[in-house]
């Protein structure tokens, strides 16, 4: 056997879509949420239960049918916003047309990091049967983190790094090309909502 190089193309692209979602108040808004709702907060969970080795963090996590309970308004004025990012990422990779047109959002959470903090292991959205019917996932930055700070999000296929900022919003696929991790926070604070996207149950 004998390994092959193929010729290099001139587009190179990471699949990972961005957008700076507006208006602002609604990263404010989202963080106010988190925390004036303190009794609803957990440490470190994940899919596979908390594992602070893994995931250091504070979140809350929600269910979509929860989405319209009076005082959670503010989570469908976020999908309305997740929603355009996303029509506008299908409209730049349109073969998605042909089989992710009636995509569904999954459980989703409102995280907050403290110094010392981080989702320390890398990690993909896409890893056992269990998560298979995941295409995507997103997430949106809700404060600011200055680079000297730490706090990015690092997709270490790509060599790339993310620097938080208000309102940044990705959209990536769930496969282990996109595995990455959370940087170590070194001061201040660091607040997120994420989730997947998925096919329809």
């Amino acid at each position: 056997m004998k390994k092959i190089i193929l010729p290099k193309q001139n587009l190179n692209p990471t699949f990972i879509g961005s957008w700076i979602m507006k208006p602002p108040s609604i990263c404010d808004e989202l963080i106010d949420y988190f925390e004036l709702n303190k009794n609803m907060q957990k440490k470190g969970v994940t899919t596979s239960g908390i594992n602070l080795d893994f995931k250091d963090s504070m979140d809350i996590s929600i269910k979509p049918k929860d989405i319209r309970l009076p005082g959670n308004e503010l989570f469908e004025k976020y999908f309305d916003n997740l929603f355009s990012c996303y029509q506008e990422y299908v409209d730049e990779w349109p073969f998605l047309t042909s089989f992710a047109s009636d995509m569904q959002i999954g459980s989703f959470a409102l995280l907050r990091y403290e110094k010392g903090q981080h989702f320390q292991r890398e990690h993909t959205e896409r890893s056992s049967l269990s998560t298979l019917h995941r295409l995507f996932a997103w997430m949106t930055y809700l404060n600011d983190v200055d680079i000297k700070d730490g706090g990015s999000t690092f997709f270490s296929h790509y060599d790339l790094d993310i620097q938080p900022r208000k309102g940044l919003t990705l959209i990536w696929p769930a496969e282990w090309t996109h595995a990455h991790k959370g940087n170590l926070l070194k001061k201040g604070s660091k607040y997120i909502i994420s989730g997947w996207m998925h096919f329809p149950n």
